[in-house]
């Protein structure tokens, strides 16, 4: 697996951890016992994680929801669901493996399950294509929402993406036909839908998947309308600076305590300290939690006041209240 370089502010807790494995090295080649000594470092690491991570900058959580260590969707798959079946292709044109579905059980009930898929190396990202589905995958997702449909499954979708992709044969194939369409699909599926955004969802691309009845967020990932290079090249022309990219992701308010404020989102689901990719275990386990409890919860409405409850949350959103 490719590494991701160390991020600028997670720097001291590396040289730390460093430091922790050079003597756990030592002792170990020279049959020492340094326990007294690493205890305090461990401790002085626990510290600086949880310090450093109450503290994220919007940028930073950037950063953090790009990380390719953080757990992607087949690792949620693997690690918080059981008798995963993958199903392919959207029955017109072609497999995308930008995004995987099929069936799964997640506590002994059968699910559907959708989600963008990245890659940790090269190789791996272009067979994904960096995360960014062509029209093919997003009506991948749909037969596939359709087919949980017929059988009274409830689906629940895995956002990070940058974007839909945006290359010529994405837009002849239409890419935004096939993303409006998994609006309006979604927004009349009958039944229960749980997003969750693992990292970085970003516009259309991420919204194709993104009209549920809850919506959950990870603590670090980040949703918005725009990546936020794209953002500052368009207002301020500048793209690249750290202080425009800054600028950006602030007014932007694309972090999950912004959009749990804006309603957006109806829940932050914890990560452990040092984010999800210092344990995607502890992760995985926490996003298993809040997909069964919100699962039990939807399981009380019937189709059509599930359906009249999601067009009631979606239409409610920007509504403004004067007085």
């Amino acid at each position: 697996m490719a590494s991701a370089p160390v991020m600028e502010f997670e720097k001291p807790i590396a040289e730390l951890e460093k430091q922790i494995d050079e003597l756990k090295r030592l002792a170990d080649g020279q049959r020492l016992d340094v326990g007294s000594e690493i205890a305090p470092l461990e401790r002085k690491l626990s510290d600086l994680r949880d310090q450093i991570y109450k503290n994220l900058t919007p940028l930073q959580r950037v950063q953090v929801a790009r990380n390719n260590k953080r757990p992607f969707t087949l690792d949620y798959i693997r690690l918080a669901f059981t008798d995963w079946i993958e199903l392919h292709g959207d029955r017109a044109f072609r497999e995308d493996a930008a995004i995987v579905g099929g069936w799964a059980r997640l506590d002994g009930e059968t699910v559907m399950v959708i989600g963008q898929q990245r890659g940790r190396d090269t190789k791996e990202n272009l067979k994904r294509n960096f995360g960014m589905p062509h029209p093919e995958g997003y009506r991948k997702a749909l037969r596939l929402m359709k087919l949980a449909e017929k059988f009274h499954v409830p689906v629940l979708t895995f956002i990070d993406t940058p974007g839909a992709w945006a290359g010529l044969g994405a837009e002849e194939r239409g890419q935004s036909e096939a993303i409006a369409r998994n609006l309006y699909e979604m927004a009349q599926l009958e039944v229960p839908i749980i997003a969750t955004v693992i990292g970085e969802g970003g516009s259309g691309g991420a919204l194709a998947l993104g009209v549920a009845d809850r919506v959950l967020m990870l603590e670090n990932a980040v949703y918005s309308v725009i990546t936020i290079e794209g953002c500052a090249a368009i207002l301020w022309k500048d793209g690249k600076s750290p202080e425009m990219r800054e600028r950006a992701a602030s007014a932007l308010r694309i972090t999950a305590p912004d959009l749990y404020e804006l309603r957006v989102i109806d829940e932050i689901i914890p990560e452990p300290p040092g984010g999800a990719h210092s344990s995607q275990e502890a992760t995985a386990k926490a996003v298993q939690e809040a997909l069964i409890r919100n699962l039990d919860e939807l399981r009380k409405y019937k189709p059509d006041k599930l359906v009249r409850r999601r067009r009631e949350k979606y239409l409610g959103m920007g509504r403004v209240a004067e007085g």
